[in-house]
């Protein structure tokens, strides 16, 4: 009987693969980034306000988050290598539709068809490294994918702002259809193994975690619409008065209970399961999960934020977006790029918590030094040292979820991965949305009560239950045309509002420096100890499932 071969390790192979998985994570990457960058020319075309706009971003995140897992097992039964080039082709439909788009509901639904596409991109990245790629190839190759990341970021802002500047926000997404068509090409120098027909999926738990984190994402996008306790005019329905937004909220969690409960009692019946539960196997893969999401989250609600107030508040252009976010963007891909090569000089858990020891302080900073102006030096160091801090994380976590599990387990840690960063996507830019809109409407309905020009009945012929985010041009407008206002009233209401964006924005900033703050308690949760050493408990014969060799 011929012994099994093995896959030297030292054998290199061709980097022309990787350029094709390098290229489709900067494919959706740029797609999701584009949106931020494209939402003052969307707001025009369509007539809408920039919360509708943001719909669309959630639209992507929750369909990938909702379809991930599933997508992972569709990938392992089909074969990766074709499904791979299917659902690329698929996302270069989305950009078609993206680009002749009438209305902003085309460009909600194709943002769910490109989400439904990530789906089964996301796992097959991870998946198709590990069938192509060994030893140090294979740790370059998934480092790679994080500065792949945080390069389409940088390229979004420049390349989308200066077309959606000089041409309009549609040729944006001319540069999707490009990269479909390429990493498409470059689809054929991968290697795959065949699928196989005899793996089930575990359909119920498909749906367990699908309409989890649908019911859980459309509660958290629709707080402000809806209400956060009694319902509101637009909300659809209402449960005795009370907002049906913190129920779905509610409906999400039990579901995403449910779906643990359900995959557990699979596993111990010896069937195979929909996402094996071993990735999270111990306290410290689950931290590192509870990590991706925050600094994800915060990623989002961050590029949400300063599009909005740049473009809607101040009136500027996508060039000046992309202008005022490049020290972000750029510190987040050199970062990215360059931690690897501190992971053998300190350990997981001393990069995760001065990471995001470095986002706290940088938002904290943000939140007493932002102005209109986010030129100014202060606003800028602040970026800077918020980007360091979210580069490293982003890369760091992947890590150490990918280090610590075995290749057999590839789709299903990239499955995991798609489904935290995505979900945190979503969920960070409603709740940045929500959040700030929030805090806003408080703001202009406290200042109105006090301010003396501002009479009672003038503020009845202004609805204050759609307050939202417009530039003072249009709150002129609005005032103007639709009520009867002095010019100097108009001059009152417009600098009070002006006043009380920035302090939504930096109450916002805020609440955001505590939640990063709250996040160094799962960081220090993260291995203590650099790859190729080996824990003092495996060493001593005492490893638990707590506590499992990396």
């Amino acid at each position: 009987m011929t012994a099994p071969t093995t896959v030297d390790a030292s054998i290199r192979t061709s980097w022309v693969p990787m350029i094709g998985l390098f290229l489709a994570q900067i494919l959706m990457s740029y797609n999701v980034s584009a949106l931020p960058v494209s939402l003052g020319g969307m707001v025009e075309t369509f007539g809408v306000p920039p919360t509708d706009v943001s719909t669309a971003i959630v639209t992507y995140g929750l369909v990938v988050a909702a379809l991930v897992m599933l997508g992972a097992k569709i990938g392992q039964r089909v074969g990766w290598v074709p499904m791979f080039r299917i659902v690329v082709a698929l996302f270069a439909v989305s950009a078609l539709l993206m680009i002749f788009a009438p209305t902003v509901e085309y460009v909600i639904a194709a943002q769910a068809m490109a989400g439904a596409a990530a789906a089964i991109i996301v796992p097959s990245l991870v998946a198709l490294i590990a069938e192509n790629y060994r030893g140090r190839q294979q740790e370059t190759a998934i480092g790679s994918l994080g500065s792949a990341r945080a390069l389409a970021g940088v390229s979004a802002f420049l390349i989308g702002g200066t077309l959606a500047t000089l041409v309009g926000w549609r040729q944006v997404f001319v540069v999707v259809l490009i990269l479909a068509v390429a990493v498409f090409v470059l689809s054929f120098w991968l290697r795959g193994l065949p699928g196989n027909p005899a793996i089930k999926i575990d359909l119920v738990a498909a749906a367990l975690i699908g309409f989890g984190i649908v019911a859980l994402t459309l509660g958290v996008n629709n707080l402000n619409n809806w209400g956060i306790v009694l319902a509101r005019p637009g909300a659809p329905f209402d449960i005795l008065g009370l907002s049906p937004a913190p129920l779905l909220i509610l409906i999400g969690l039990v579901l995403a209970q449910l779906f643990f409960l359900w995959t557990r009692r699979r596993t111990k019946t010896g069937k195979v399961p929909l996402v094996s539960l071993s990735v999270f196997g111990s306290s410290r893969e689950r931290a590192a999960v509870y990590a991706m999401f925050i600094v994800v989250g915060l990623e989002a609600a961050l590029n949400f934020s300063i599009p909005l107030y740049i473009q809607i508040v101040q009136g500027r252009t996508p060039f000046d977006t992309s202008l005022a976010m490049l020290p972000f963007n750029l510190t987040v891909f050199v970062t990215a790029t360059v931690v690897v090569r501190f992971y053998r000089r300190f350990p997981p858990r001393v990069i995760g918590m001065f990471g995001f020891g470095l986002t706290t302080i940088a938002l904290l900073w943000l939140a007493f030094v932002v102005t209109n102006n986010w030129e100014t030096l202060p606003t800028i160091l602040g970026l800077f040292v918020f980007g360091v801090g979210q580069g490293a994380l982003v890369t760091l976590v992947f890590n150490v979820l990918v280090t610590a599990s075995p290749k057999e387990l590839a789709g299903d840690v990239g499955s995991v991965r798609g489904t935290t960063q995505n979900l945190a996507s979503a969920v960070g830019t409603a709740v940045s949305g929500a959040l700030l809109i929030g805090i806003l409407s408080l703001n202009v309905v406290s200042a109105l009560a006090e301010h003396p020009q501002l009479t009672p009945e003038l503020v009845s012929q202004v609805d204050l239950d759609s307050i939202n985010f417009v530039s003072n041009d249009r709150l002129d407008d609005v005032l103007t045309e639709q009520t009867d206002a002095t010019p100097e009233q108009v001059d009152a209401a417009v600098a009070l509002n002006e006043q009380a964006r920035l302090s939504a924005l930096k109450l916002g900033l805020l609440i955001l420096a505590g939640v990063s703050a709250l996040a160094i308690v799962p960081a220090s949760r993260l291995p203590r100890f650099r790859p190729g050493e080996v824990p003092e408990s495996v060493a001593t014969g005492e490893a638990t499932k707590s506590d499992p060799a990396v």
